[in-house]
């Protein structure tokens, strides 16, 4: 994938906004040692692991057995292929975000504490990662607390963190429109404007020029799990801390993924439509179709479709493409798919390539220095595919992608 970043030919953005040099696919995966954490489920848009400027890769904090926070770190170096247990989080954590700043630190903000409750204990509390010692501290708490919100770096290297959910009342839980703006050399948090649609499990993407646009995502509507899907998406504009409503994709869609392509446009895969109080209402199975932006229009239009759909999977860019990887059907979530599709640049058709070693599902990637792509965490099989009901399969070892 060429010119996607002013950074230069053959640059593509990882999860953290590093532009990087990513090769094609065509490859396959193989082997990345044990993740040291216990049974990561990462189901958040951005908990799962970041690289850093170092070109190690951070994982920390992500939910255990039983759901339950964690706040185990760990940081994986490409040169050996290992993994290296470092210092705890201050606070454990899950549904937060993780985001590698241009200093070299990573920022961990929000999140779900303890044990599975509802409505979901929320924080506020955010923290920085030193990489030369290892260790997490406290910084600035957020102006509210949040979980399954996003983070994005900004151009000038503050990140905007947008959306998400807190409890409500002792019932339900409120979709949040609120964003705000960290600033690494100062240590502080603003708010910026909020959106026009309160939003979680959306995903944001940086445009050419610096601004951010927003992708659907789920809305809380009543209680105990009532998230329709959402359609509707907007852009922010760090120079005026403001965002402003564009096209709608023409399928709602959450627990999707969606990446900025060479020619500056956005391509969003999958996802499912939420639920709704009644389950009747909603198309129960994940969403094979795939849509496209076109950032001077402001209007999505149909992608090629993939083979079959998927919810909660992976999508990197790469050299000469869009790497889709692992997820589940949304209707049973029982298996992890193991297949991985490259759709090249002006490809009207998803090719497959090298499969996974472990199908998993709710896991975390990025792509790594050398342009590598990294696996790790997530869930093989659960319920009826598990052997034994009630008691998930964890996906096993990390993995990396090369051609």
């Amino acid at each position: 994938m060429r010119d996607l970043l002013a950074g230069g030919a053959g640059t593509v953005a990882d999860p953290a906004g590093h532009a990087v040099a990513a090769r094609a696919a065509g490859g396959g995966w193989t082997a990345a040692g044990e993740l040291p954490i216990p049974l990561v489920y990462w189901h958040g848009q951005y908990e799962g692991p970041v690289t850093l400027e170092d070109g190690r890769a951070l994982a920390a904090g992500g939910a255990g057995p039983l759901l339950v926070s964690l706040d185990d770190s760990a940081v994986y170096d490409p040169g050996p292929g290992a993994w290296t247990v470092t210092g705890s989080l201050v606070q454990e954590r899950r549904m937060h975000t993780v985001t590698a700043l241009r200093d070299g630190r990573a920022l961990a903000a929000g999140g779900i504490p303890g044990r599975q409750a509802y409505p979901q204990p929320t924080l506020s509390h955010a923290e920085l990662f030193d990489p030369g010692s290892g260790t997490w501290r406290a910084t600035t708490e957020m102006t509210e607390a949040r979980n399954g919100h996003s983070a994005t770096l900004l151009g000038d290297g503050r990140v905007l963190v947008a959306g998400g959910q807190r409890p409500r009342s002792r019932r339900d839980m409120l979709t949040l429109a609120t964003s705000e703006v960290y600033d690494p050399a100062h240590e502080t948090w603003e708010p910026a404007g909020a959106m026009t649609v309160a939003r979680w499990d959306h995903v944001t993407v940086p445009l050419p020029g610096g601004r951010v646009l927003a992708v659907g995502g789920l809305v809380s509507t009543a209680q105990h799990g009532a998230n329709p899907a959402l359609g509707l998406c907007e852009v922010y504009d760090p120079g005026s801390g403001s965002w402003e409503p564009t096209g709608s994709l023409h399928a709602a869609r959450a627990v999707h993924q969606a990446v900025l392509l060479s020619d500056g446009s956005v391509l969003a895969i999958g996802g499912e439509a939420g639920r709704a109080a009644d389950d009747a209402r909603c198309r129960p199975y994940s969403r094979a179709s795939t849509e496209i932006y076109d950032v001077t229009t402001g209007v999505w239009r149909p992608g090629p479709p993939l083979p079959w759909g998927r919810s909660y999977h992976r999508a990197v860019p790469t050299a000469d493409g869009v790497l889709v990887f692992g997820g589940t059907e949304a209707a049973c979530q029982h298996t992890g798919f193991a297949s991985t599709l490259l759709l090249r640049d002006g490809a009207r058709h998803w090719e497959p390539t090298g499969p996974m070693l472990t199908g998993r599902w709710a896991f975390g990637a990025t792509v790594l220095g050398d342009g590598r792509v990294l696996a790790a965490g997530g869930i093989s099989r659960a319920d009826v595919a598990a052997p034994e009901v009630g008691v998930d399969v964890p996906a096993g070892p990390a993995e990396v992608f090369a051609p």
